[in-house]
C-alpha cells in the first residue's frame, strides 16, 4: 500500500534512504538546528558557565587533572568534558577570550553524532526509512537541539549511549537472524562505555544494565552476551578509565569518589538536590515538551510497540526505553535532559509506528492515538510560537520582527497540519513536523533569544564594567554570584559578602565593585564606617532566571581619599 502523502515526500522515503543521501540530510538538519546563535547566545547559567569556566582554568593553568571553579574544586563529574572542551578551544580559541562558541561545539559534535548514529545503528535494527525518520525526529527534538546549543555533558553523552546501545542491539538481534558481531563492535561497545564513564560517570553503563537485566528477564537467557566480549572488553574498559581515576583519587586524597558518587550520584538518588525535585511523572508530563516535533506521533510508536512487542527489535528498544524511563522517574532528583539517552529508542519506536499506521492503517480504532498527540503537539507549538514574540515585549519592552515572522509561519504550519491533513500518519507530515522545528529553533536561538537583554544580566554588567574597567584592575561582585559573571570578567573575579567587598576596595586589593541592590546599604555601610566613600559608575537591571527574580546592579568605585 503507499503511503498517504499530499507533498510526494512519503512516496520518495526509499529514494531519500537510498545511498549517502540520508547521511547528508541529517548532517545538513543537525547543522541547520544546532548552529543557529551558537555564538551570540551568551553563557546560560549556571551548568554551563561553571563547565565552562572550569575548562578555562585547566588551559590557564595547565592543569588537566583537577577541575575547578575559580578556587573550589569541582569533584561532581570527570574530567572527559573538560578535556574535550579544552582540545577544541586550545585549537580554535584562546582561554582568555570571552567567546564561547568553541566550548559549545563539543555538544554541536555530540548531538551530530548521535544522530548518525541512530541512523546507523536504526537500520539494522529496522530498516533504512525507519532510520531516517527516528533519525530525524531525534535531531528536532527539544531537549536535544537545547543541549546541542550549551557547553554541558548531555549531547557527547547521547552520543555515548547510542554507540553503546547500538552495539548492544547488534549483539541481541544477531544471532536471531544467523549472524554474528565482529570484534570491532564489541570494542565499540567497551570503548563508548568507557567515554560515557569519563564523561559523566556510570550513567550509560546503568542503563545498558538494566536494558540486559530486562531483555535477561523477559527471554530467560543471556548467552547473546558473550559477542559483547567480556573477557577482554572488561580489562579494555579499565585499562581506559582507571590511570585518571586513580590518579585524580591520589591527587584529592580520596575526595573525588566521595563527592562524585557519594554526593553527587547517591545523593540524587537519595533525595532531591539543588531545588530539583519532582513527582513521579514528571518525565512523561514534559515529554510532549521535549520530545517536541515527535510527539505527534508517539501515539502510533506506543501502539505499534505494544502490539509488536514479542519481535526482537521491539522487545530490545522497550527493554532500552522503559526500565531506565521508570527508574529515572523514581530517582527525586529530575532535571529533563536526563532522559535524553532514551530519546533514539523512543525515536524507532515512533518512526515503525508511523510507518506502519501510514502503509497499513495499524486497524487503529481509537481516535485518540491519533488526535491526542496532534493535540499536543500543537499546543506546545503554540506556545513556543508565542513565545518568539511575547519574550522579547515582556522582558525587554521591544517587539522582535524575525520573532514575529516565524511564529506566524509556525502557527501556519500547525493549522494546515490540523485542519488541511487531518492529523493523518503520513511521513510527509515528519517533514512538517521538522519544518515547523526548524521554524522555531532557528529563529529563537539566531534572532530573538540572544537579544533579550533582560535575561543577560552578566553581559549587561561585563559591558559597563569594560566601559570603566582599567587594564590589570580587580572587580569583585556581592550579591550577584552567577558563574557566568566569572567566566565574561576572568578567574580573577571576586564573590564575596558586602563587607568583605568594601574591605577589598578600602585595601586596595579591587578597584571595582558591582553591587546587587539588596546588598547596596549593608556594601555602602561598610564603605562609610572604613571613613570613605564610593562613587557610582553605572548601573544595569535584569532578570536572574537562576533564582527568579530582577536584580539591579550598581558599579562603583572609592572616591579619592578626603573628597
Amino acid at each position: 500500500m503507499r503511503l498517504h502523502d499530499t507533498y510526494g515526500l512519503g512516496a520518495r522515503l526509499d529514494h531519500l534512504a537510498e545511498g549517502r543521501r540520508p547521511w547528508l540530510l541529517l548532517l545538513l538538519l543537525s547543522l541547520a538546528l544546532y548552529l543557529p546563535g551558537l555564538a551570540n547566545l551568551p553563557p546560560v547559567d549556571r551548568d554551563e558557565a561553571r563547565y565552562i569556566q572550569a575548562t578555562r582554568q585547566m588551559l590557564e593553568t595547565g592543569d588537566f587533572l583537577h577541575i575547578r571553579f575559580q578556587d573550589e574544586a569541582r569533584n561532581k563529574k570527570p574530567a572527559g568534558i573538560y578535556w574535550l572542551q579544552s582540545a577544541v578551544v586550545d585549537g580554535l580559541s584562546s582561554a582568555g577570550s570571552t567567546a564561547v562558541w568553541p566550548y559549545r561545539l563539543v555538544s554541536v559534535l555530540g548531538a551530530t553524532v548521535a544522530v548518525l548514529l541512530t541512523f546507523l545503528f536504526g537500520q539494522q535494527i529496522f530498516d533504512r526509512r525507519t532510520a531516517l525518520v527516528a533519525s530525524g525526529l531525534l535531531a528536532g527534538s527539544l531537549d536535544l537541539v537545547f543541549e546541542a546549543h550549551v557547553a554541558t555533558t548531555d549531547a557527547a553523552l547521547l552520543a555515548t549511549a547510542v554507540a553503546a546501545q547500538g552495539v548492544l542491539a547488534a549483539a541481541y538481534l544477531a544471532p536471531r537472524r544467523g549472524e554474528s558481531v565482529g570484534a570491532g563492535l564489541a570494542a565499540l561497545f567497551w570503548i563508548a562505555q568507557a567515554l560515557a564513564i569519563l564523561i559523566k560517570g556510570p550513567v550509560v553503563p546503568a542503563f545498558s544494565l538494566l536494558t540486559i537485566l530486562a531483555l535477561a528477564i523477559v527471554d530467560r537467557r543471556g548467552g547473546w552476551l558473550k559477542a559483547l566480549r567480556p573477557f577482554w572488553g572488561v580489562p579494555l574498559l579499565l585499562v581506559l578509565v582507571l590511570p585518571w581515576l586513580v590518579a585524580i583519587e591520589l591527587a584529592t586524597q580520596g575526595q573525588f569518589l566521595n563527592e562524585a558518587v557519594g554526593h553527587d550520584f547517591l545523593g540524587k538518588v537519595a533525595g532531591a538536590q539543588e531545588a530539583h525535585g519532582a513527582p513521579p511523572g514528571y518525565y512523561l508530563a514534559l515529554l510532549p515538551a521535549t520530545f517536541w516535533p515527535g510527539t505527534l506521533f508517539l501515539g502510533f510508536g506506543a501502539v505499534w510497540a505494544w502490539r509488536n512487542r514479542r519481535l526482537p527489535a521491539a522487545r530490545f528498544l522497550i527493554a532500552w526505553a522503559v526500565p531506565s524511563w521508570i527508574l529515572l522517574e523514581a530517582v527525586p532528583t529530575k532535571l529533563p535532559h536526563y532522559v535524553v539517552p532514551l530519546y533514539p529508542a523512543l525515536g524507532l519506536l515512533t518512526a515503525k509506528g508511523l510507518i506502519a499506521a501510514a502503509e497499513e492503517g495499524m486497524g487503529v480504532s481509537r481516535r485518540w492515538v491519533q488526535w491526542l498527540p496532534a493535540v499536543l503537539w500543537a499546543v506546545v507549538g503554540v506556545v513556543l510560537a508565542a513565545g518568539l514574540v511575547v519574550l522579547p515585549l515582556v522582558l525587554d519592552r521591544r517587539a522582535s520582527f524575525g520573532g514575529a515572522v516565524a511564529a506566524a509561519a509556525v502557527l501556519a504550519a500547525l493549522w494546515h497540519f490540523l485542519w488541511h491533513e487531518r492529523a493523518r500518519p503520513s511521513v510527509a507530515n515528519a517533514g512538517v513536523a521538522l519544518v515547523a522545528a526548524l521554524l522555531v529553533v532557528a529563529p529563537g536561538f539566531a534572532l530573538v533569544l540572544p537579544h533579550v537583554n533582560a535575561i543577560w544580566l552578566s553581559r549587561s554588567a561585563a559591558a559597563l564594567v569594560a566601559a570603566e574597567r582599567l587594564p590589570d584592575e580587580q572587580l569583585v561582585s556581592t550579591g550577584y554570584t552567577e558563574p557566568s559573571l566569572v567566566f565574561l570578567l576572568g578567574t580573577g573575579t571576586r564573590l564575596l559578602a558586602p563587607a568583605e567587598a568594601a574591605a577589598a576596595l578600602v585595601d586596595g586589593t579591587a578597584k571595582l565593585a558591582l553591587v546587587a541592590d539588596r546588598q547596596d546599604q549593608d556594601f555602602t555601610a561598610a564603605v562609610t564606617a572604613a571613613g570613605r566613600t564610593d562613587r557610582l559608575y553605572g548601573a544595569v537591571r535584569g532578570f536572574d532566571y537562576s533564582n527568579g527574580r530582577w536584580i539591579t546592579l550598581r558599579l562603583y568605585r572609592l572616591a579619592p581619599a578626603g573628597s
